[in-house]
């Protein structure tokens, strides 16, 4: 991380971090000498949208448990949220309310014996719609990055569906893959 340069990695959301209770974003931005926090907007039960009832293999429409969060970086909004699980995986738990997770989303998932080993990550740049220009003080119809990753568990069952909307200004994703 530089100045005004974020360098966003995948790879702290993926795994609970032993013993690890607090927010791993507020954890990461703090390594680099920020300040992470973030807002719940809402929870509970919505209709899947198209793209995400595909990934999580239900038919559109059916009902999934969506999490929505503005990501904010030394307060100012960089990211939206909207993180989706299918109904049987998170109904009636921490995941479909909006009190923040003890140790994060991840590892409640891990607690109730769904834990994921397999993830793809794809991104693509838009235009901002006007609720996500709003939201991350943008001019409506600027470009933002998307990036939908989704968590499969080890019989390859998808557990988890984050949709990410951040501008792209001053934004490096990074990955780093084992081969071998």
């Amino acid at each position: 991380m530089g100045g005004n340069e974020w360098v966003g990695t995948s790879t702290p959301y993926l795994a609970p971090p032993p013993g690890a209770r607090g927010d791993v974003w507020a954890a990461e931005a703090a390594a680099g000498g920020r300040r992470g926090s973030q807002r719940i907007v809402r929870a509970g039960e919505v209709a899947a949208p198209d793209e995400v009832a595909r990934l999580l293999g239900v038919p559109a429409g059916r009902s999934v448990v969506a999490r929505r969060r503005i990501m904010y970086l030394d307060g100012e909004p960089c990211e939206l949220t909207d993180t989706y699980y299918p109904l049987d995986i998170a109904r009636g738990t921490g995941l479909a309310g909006t009190a923040k997770i003890p140790g994060g989303a991840v590892a409640l998932l891990a607690e109730l014996g769904h834990t994921g080993v397999r993830v793809r990550e794809e991104v693509t740049a838009r235009s901002a719609t006007a609720h996500e220009a709003e939201q991350l003080w943008v001019a409506a119809g600027d470009p933002v990055l998307q990036l939908t990753r989704l968590t499969l568990d080890g019989a390859d069952r998808p557990i988890q569906v984050d949709v990410m909307a951040m501008p792209p200004r001053r934004q490096k994703l990074r990955y780093e893959m084992r081969i071998g």
